[in-house]
């Protein structure tokens, strides 16, 4: 269990720290869309960095041994970088949406001023919510009673009562879960509209138009499959947690620790899954990881080498 979750956290760590890194010194990197992949990064490695190292202890040991302060501010920066994880992932979606959908108005409505916006609200939103529920004691309300089975004396259990365990579901996951579902399924269908136009360009008439309608095609297959397989690992990885998030109290919290444990880390793998996908699919990423790997990136200038050409 060690060596399994030491691997996720190194992994979670790594990852998103090769993604700052690559988007800071890289101007060619800094575009509003990277921006918001910036800042996921960032919410995705401090989670790596500060939450899931005591996560672990309490998952594989059932207890706590931080103090009952500690563990209040611990469940209230899990519960933030968690949910502001969330909350990139949907405003990257609603990007990729003028991206694909509206390319001619992309430029003009995803500036850099509308993007700060996304991640203040990505950041702000999930703070509040949530040092505002655990601090004021709301989401135990009812619970004061309830008794949890621990080994030993100490536990830091993150409890949710039945209006506020629907609240937290619908806030944190199911409304931009939901939302981000209904923008991919428009975009799939508007790749497919415009893939179909493209097909419809006579091939006879010389081969340049040819080669441009490879070009045309390439990026749409691209952004569908690396659409759909950021959706899939999202769904993935959050859904069952949530789903137990709401079950669990109606169940009288019967739900075993093992069960519990294993939905929690999976919706933490999300973070550690996100720089992979952007790092396999987005050549310009792969091509940023190789020369901080590689210890290349020391030899460049930021400025006056174009990464966009050697991809």
């Amino acid at each position: 269990m060690y060596a399994v979750i030491y691997g996720a956290m190194i992994l979670t760590i790594v990852g998103n720290l090769l993604v700052i890194i690559s988007v800071s010194h890289f101007r060619q990197l800094q575009t509003p869309t990277n921006f918001l992949i910036l800042s996921l990064a960032t919410a995705d490695f401090f989670l790596g960095l500060t939450v899931m190292p005591y996560s672990m202890v309490r998952s594989i040991t059932a207890c706590w041994y931080f103090g009952d302060l500690f563990c209040k501010l611990h469940s209230c920066i899990d519960m933030t970088l968690c949910t502001t994880s969330i909350f990139h992932l949907f405003f990257i979606a609603v990007d990729r949406y003028y991206a694909i959908c509206h390319p001619l108005h992309y430029s003009r409505k995803m500036t850099n001023p509308v993007i700060e916006v996304y991640i203040f609200v990505s950041w702000s939103v999930p703070c509040l919510y949530s040092f505002g529920l655990v601090l004021s004691h709301l989401n135990i309300e009812g619970l004061e009673k309830q008794e949890t089975n621990v080994p030993c004396i100490g536990s830091c259990s993150l409890l949710f009562n039945k209006m506020w365990a629907i609240m937290t579901s619908l806030l944190c996951f199911f409304v931009p879960g939901t939302l981000m579902i209904g923008i991919y399924i428009y975009i799939f269908s508007v790749a497919k509209k415009q893939a179909k136009l493209i097909n419809n360009i006579p091939n006879s008439i010389n081969q340049k138009k040819s080669r441009k309608k490879k070009i045309l095609i390439n990026p749409e297959n691209k952004a569908a499959r690396t659409l759909s397989l950021v959706m899939g690992v999202f769904i993935l990885c959050w859904l069952p947690f949530f789903i137990l998030t709401v079950a669990d109290p109606y169940l009288d919290f019967s739900t075993s620790d093992d069960i519990y444990n294993t939905v929690l880390w999976l919706g933490y793998f999300n973070s550690a899954f996100n720089p992979i996908i952007y790092g396999l699919f987005y050549p310009w990423f792969k091509k940023s990881f190789l020369l901080i790997i590689t210890g290349k990136i020391l030899q460049l200038d930021s400025g006056s080498y174009n990464i966009l050409n050697h991809v």
